[in-house]
């Protein structure tokens, strides 16, 4: 166990008289293993090599009671629990699932010396396993030359966490909330860096704070920023709180934005997780139309590995799932959302690649997957023919 000095920062949601205690241990276990790939970030699997983290964002999920590894959720960013064994247990996992996309790293101030995040990668780069790494940070931008090698041999993604830029009216209150996190300028510079660099990068606005973050200049700021930076992307998403992760987040606000405590409590009553009233919809519309007008995309662009022999099922996975997100942004049936995803995942489970299904078989073949049936196997059938086209 050890410590480190003092961090310095000009935010008062971190207790600057305590200090980050490290504890290392040996997990048996770090690879977690989904199905198939989600449809957000796309990544089937992931680890990581710390819990508890420094940067002590008022709002992470991760002070959730099933994921934060102490009795309070206040102490979550000054109780680090390092896996020691990290890269070990990575790489005997990993030799034993199939080939895809590790959501891997962690670049909160304890990777600076203890260095797993890129151990890591190394891990990830010799058994040819395509990565993508969310940051809050711009730390990440160090291990530039492994992520650069991953990019070529298999693929690999570079997001940013960034919920507002210093043009934002209540930036001073997201910066306080973000406790010692790198300010959003570091890490679009960051991101500039990998964008040059040739790896697929952008933003994840996440989480949106109803009544904080949620303007239309702040996403129109994020997405053109994005953009200037060479970013591709914008993905959003709403703030989750439950359990000691609420009452952390309920507390500070009533300590230091007392003005938005009567409102988070009422959209965040106790069991409820997500907000009661918040019209996603219509936001997730908004950020749609702002990122075409900044010349980016709102959802992540699917990596797919060079010679990956189910490409074309991937492609129309991908196809699917934003067919899915596209629905529920529009407020349309959410059964018709539910539709697009059930058809994604039944084609995602197929072993055959889906070309060689609908090349032996034609329409009908994919016609008779489970879940597809006839309107959605016609759309299938479209864009599998423009792919071809465009082969």
């Amino acid at each position: 166990m050890a410590t480190l000095g003092q961090m310095q920062t000009t935010s008062e949601s971190i207790n600057l008289t305590q200090r980050a205690r490290f504890t290392t241990y040996t997990p048996k276990a770090i690879l977690n293993k989904g199905r198939r790939a989600d449809h957000w970030f796309w990544t089937r699997y992931s680890a990581y090599p710390y819990t508890g983290c420094q940067h002590g964002c008022a709002f992470c999920y991760c002070r959730e009671r099933k994921y934060c590894p102490v009795d309070q959720a206040g102490n979550f960013e000054y109780d680090i629990r390092v896996k020691a064994n990290a890269p070990e247990l990575l790489r005997r996992a990993l030799a034993k699932v199939p080939v895809d996309l590790v959501f891997t790293g962690d670049y909160q101030p304890a990777e600076r010396r203890f260095m797993l995040s890129r151990r890591m990668l190394e891990v990830c780069l010799d058994m040819g396993f395509p990565v993508f790494v969310l940051s809050r940070s711009h730390l990440v931008v160090r291990d530039l030359d492994l992520l650069v090698e991953i990019n070529a041999r298999a693929r690999s993604v570079v997001a940013f966490s960034i919920i507002s830029t210093p043009k934002s009216t209540t930036n001073a209150i997201v910066r306080h909330l973000e406790g010692l996190s790198p300010p959003s300028e570091r890490r679009f510079a960051a991101m500039e860096q990998v964008a040059r660099a040739g790896i697929l990068t952008g933003t994840c606005c996440m989480p949106i704070l109803p009544g904080i973050t949620d303007d239309e200049p702040n996403f129109r700021d994020i997405a053109h920023a994005t953009a200037d930076h060479g970013g591709r992307f914008v993905l959003a998403g709403g703030l989750t709180l439950a359990d000691p992760q609420r009452d952390h987040f309920l507390r500070l606000l009533g300590e230091s934005f007392p003005q938005y405590l009567d409102r988070y409590a009422e959209l965040y009553p106790v069991g409820s997780h997500a907000p009661v009233s918040w019209d996603w919809p219509r936001i997730g519309r908004h950020i749609r139309e702002i990122c075409v007008e900044a010349g980016i995309s709102d959802r992540i662009p699917r990596p797919i590995t060079p010679g990956d022999g189910r490409a074309t099922t991937k492609r129309v996975v991908e196809m699917l799932a934003e067919r899915a997100y596209a629905a529920e942004v529009a407020g349309e049936p959410k059964s018709r959302a539910w539709d697009y995803r059930k058809a994604a995942w039944a084609i995602e489970d197929l072993e055959p690649d889906l070309g060689r299904v609908y090349a032996a078989m034609g329409s009908k073949g994919i016609e008779a997957i489970a879940g597809v049936g006839r309107r959605l196997g016609r759309e299938i059938v479209a864009f599998l023919e423009s792919l071809l086209q465009g082969a």
